[in-house]
């Protein structure tokens, strides 16, 4: 009784694994993504609102079913062995997006509905590898982006105070404080606005010309390189992570080939006319020596025939 619900289920995982891995069901889910994503901004106007309002709502409820589809096919895929559905993280999301708005707590509310509808278009990421990498990358960059804020913090700060003794009491709107200069400086991190800081600072003191020339090296240089080189470096490990599995394997590992292993007839045919060839150079051999023991002036005997026919002989007894 167990067999027939196990090749059921295997042959639902079939078809779904080939529908979900096909170029179309991609296409037409992405396809529904955009459509969502049109609907939402179409229904911030209000005109639009009290024109088609219902098409809307019908649109919407539209896309929810095809999205609903869709989860459940996924599901599908993976019928066989439910738990590895539960593991991919991308799956989890789109659970919790497409079933979140169905429950009580949540449809009453405005705000977290129009969210989770929102977040429905982020499910477009995961249809294409490229921005599933980009993702992946900026996730395994966080720890690293935690030290880098940190390093970030500590020169801005240290620039803060030392603005803050230097041109506090000259421009207090932007140095009074020691936050007030931190967000002064934090806003020339883009170097928009670096030249009149520039030329306002040496009206106070000539100080100010290597106080932003280094601000400007080690805050806007040095430091976004950290961060472009932190983000890339996260970025290559998410491209390694998404490598198939068998090039982890090392070749070195991996058994030789066995050797080619000719066909029998083609062995024994070989065999035959590599025999044959040694004979027929024995036999030159055998007349050779014949030729060299024969004294001078003794009439040529033809040694070689009778050698050969007595082998001949030999071999039929």
């Amino acid at each position: 009784m167990n067999e027939v619900p196990a090749a059921v289920r295997s042959r639902v995982t079939s078809w779904c694994g080939r529908v979900v891995g096909a170029d179309w069901f991609n296409a037409v889910a992405f396809g529904v993504i955009i459509v969502n994503a049109v609907v939402l901004g179409v229904e911030t106007y209000d005109k639009a609102l009290d024109r088609a309002g219902g098409a809307l709502l019908a649109v919407e409820y539209a896309c929810l079913a095809c999205f609903t589809i869709e989860l459940g096919l996924r599901f599908g895929a993976h019928l066989a062995t439910p738990r590895t559905f539960f593991r991919d993280g991308w799956n989890v999301f789109d659970l919790l997006v497409v079933c979140a708005p169905l429950l009580p707590g949540v449809r009453e509310n405005v705000t977290l509905l129009r969210l989770f509808r929102l977040a429905r278009v982020v499910r477009a990421v995961r249809l294409f590898p490229s921005l599933r990498m980009i993702i992946g990358g900026v996730l395994r960059s966080l720890p690293g982006l935690g030290s880098f804020l940190l390093i970030a913090t500590l020169t801005v700060y240290l620039y803060a105070m030392v603005g803050w003794m230097t041109f506090g009491d000259a421009y207090p709107d932007r140095y009074g404080t020691v936050g007030r200069a931190m967000l002064t400086l934090f806003l020339l991190l883009s170097l928009d606005g670096i030249t009149d800081a520039l030329e306002t600072g040496r009206l106070v003191s000539e100080w100010s010309i290597p106080y932003y020339t280094s601000y400007i090296i080690v805050a806007s240089y040095l430091l976004t390189n950290l961060l472009i080189g932190i983000v890339l470096k996260a970025l290559e490990e998410a491209h390694q992570a998404e490598q198939p599995a068998a090039r982890t394997v090392p070749e070195q590992q991996a058994p030789p080939p066995p050797p080619p292993v000719p066909d029998p007839p083609e062995s024994a045919q070989l065999v035959g006319e590599r025999l044959r060839e040694l004979r027929t150079a024995l036999n030159a051999l055998e007349a050779e020596l014949a030729r060299q023991r024969q004294p001078a002036g003794s009439p040529r005997r033809p040694r070689g025939r009778r050698s050969k026919a007595r082998r001949t002989a030999g071999n039929r007894t």
